[in-house]
């Protein structure tokens, strides 16, 4: 909609002022030589006298944040993607017609300036301007800082100016951006290779989910954005690069909510030759360490509940957890007519032809899930919730699979690797008939995977780590869309 505002005008004629009198608005010939936060960190702990018998010269260029106008000087906040830094503009120093141009600048206008740093009376850094320069004028006002719950959503929306006024938000894409270079530095070290696969896959596999279509015109043929890369990473198994990880994006049709959206990042990573106990051990010491590299401790406050992310974390089956937050009987584990019965003594309604894996799964989810707060990995999932995976050697009736479950909340799953060709185009199979049942997140066959499972794939363990609800915990962060850059909203 078309801004009608009083100050939107004003910026406007302002605007072509500057046109009319020959200055261009939107020049691109200014190299700043510093940042704010350099020339901070460089002469912040001089004295005054220091300054003065060695003059230090900057060239900064930045938004302009704040104006305290004096007349024929004035104090600017400049800010630049490191921080801020106050200038002084005076009349007598940069000329009347270059003290002019800056009379038609406003809050919110980027400019390029040069001059000697200072300390005012009060002690602040300060750079004389002897040179200033308009270099984007801002058509719109800054906006005030954001609060409230309607504020929430246009934060949301308009990320730009989200970051531009609240540094802490900043803050937590900053960290974000550290994080995901951690991961790589912590699986690099131990030789894994990064590697990129498909985003449109013709078979959308990997992950029981909703995928979204789309078609490709040359190829005459419907494609998925992908829900997962992992059928294409244990291919790369199969060829013999036997560790290798991927920081992907991920596309699935599901629900928004504080804890999901549409399109998310995910680590996999998959290592020939271990096991899921082994990937315990490997991610109980990756984010044990970055939590200590971002935070200097292992303990952490998510919303109010401390975290303790120090070795050794607890280990659980789904069977314990069920057993140790319900007063379910034995008889559920081994009879889906009991399972059944004791999902409806506490309120659950399940639907009639849903498995006998799929019903304990939701026991587990309604009694115990939430209650494991700190970092916690749950194992031994029933067979028919995990067609990839590996069966138990002790019970066929599990899988060899973990869920690090913190504050309630899934933040990996992995298992030891199906490998077996056989087997898993039987799974397979049975997935179909779940997906003619209904069940339209029910893995469809994939026969080339299955081509590259009979070439022989190593025994291999391999795991999914969803990055945002990671750096949500890590960042103390309430929703998925505060971690997110451009979370996907309603029109």
């Amino acid at each position: 909609m078309e801004d009608k505002s009083v100050e939107f005008q004003q910026r406007c004629e302002k605007l072509e002022q500057l046109r009319a009198s020959g200055v261009d608005p939107y020049p691109n010939d200014f190299k700043p030589g510093t940042t704010c936060a350099e020339a901070a960190g460089e002469y912040g702990n001089l004295t005054k006298d220091e300054l003065e018998a060695k003059p230090a010269i900057v060239r900064i260029a930045g938004r302009v944040m704040a104006i305290r106008d004096f007349g024929k000087a004035s104090f600017i906040q400049v800010q630049d993607r490191s921080g801020s830094l106050q200038a002084y503009i005076k009349k007598d120093i940069i000329g009347d017609e270059v003290f002019a141009l800056f009379k038609k600048c406003d809050m919110g206008d980027i400019v390029g300036l040069e001059g000697r740093l200072f300390l005012t009376r009060t002690g602040e850094l300060t750079v004389e301007a002897a040179s200033f320069r308009l270099l984007a004028k801002g058509l719109h006002p800054l906006p005030e800082k954001w609060h409230g719950l309607t504020d929430v959503e246009a934060r949301y929306r308009q990320r730009y100016l989200d970051l531009m006024v609240n540094p802490e938000v900043r803050e937590v894409f900053l960290k974000r951006t550290q994080i995901v270079r951690l991961i790589r530095e912590f699986l690099c070290a131990r030789d894994y290779i990064e590697v990129e696969t498909p985003m449109l896959q013709p078979i959308p596999g990997g992950a029981a989910a909703k995928p979204f279509k789309t078609y490709h015109n040359a190829l005459g043929m419907e494609l998925f954005m992908r829900i997962a890369p992992e059928l294409y990473l244990k291919r790369l198994i199969v060829a013999g690069m036997e560790r290798v990880f991927e920081i992907n994006r991920n596309f699935r049709n599901e629900g928004i909510s504080t804890q999901h959206n549409p399109e998310f990042t995910m680590l996999e990573f998959y290592q020939a030759y271990a096991t899921f106990e082994d990937l315990m051990d490997l991610t109980e010491e990756m984010v044990s360490s970055i939590v200590k590299k971002l935070h200097g401790t292992t303990k952490i406050t998510y919303q109010g509940t401390e975290l303790e992310f120090a070795s050794p974390w607890r280990r659980v089956t789904v069977r314990e957890a069920i057993k140790e937050y319900s007063d379910a009987p034995d008889a559920i584990f081994d009879d889906r007519a009991k399972a059944f019965e004791f999902s409806k003594s506490i309120g659950l309604s399940v639907p009639a032809g849903l498995s006998h894996g799929k019903v304990i799964i939701e026991i587990f989810e309604a009694v115990a899930e939430k209650r494991f707060v700190q970092p916690t990995f749950v194992t031994h999932y029933p067979l028919d919730v995990s067609p990839l995976s590996r069966k138990n050697a002790e019970n066929p009736d599990l899988v060899d699979r973990f869920e690090l479950l913190v504050v309630g909340r899934e933040i990996a799953n992995a298992f030891s690797e199906l490998n077996d060709p056989v087997d898993q185009r039987r799974r397979f199979m049975g997935q179909l008939n779940e997906r003619e049942a209904g069940d339209d997140e029910a893995h469809e066959m994939d026969e080339d995977y299955i081509r590259a499972l009979e070439q022989g794939m190593p025994p291999t363990a391999g795991e999914g780590i969803g990055i945002d609800r990671l750096v949500m915990l890590l960042t103390d962060s309430p929703s998925i869309r505060d971690v997110i850059l451009f979370p996907q909203l309603k029109k």
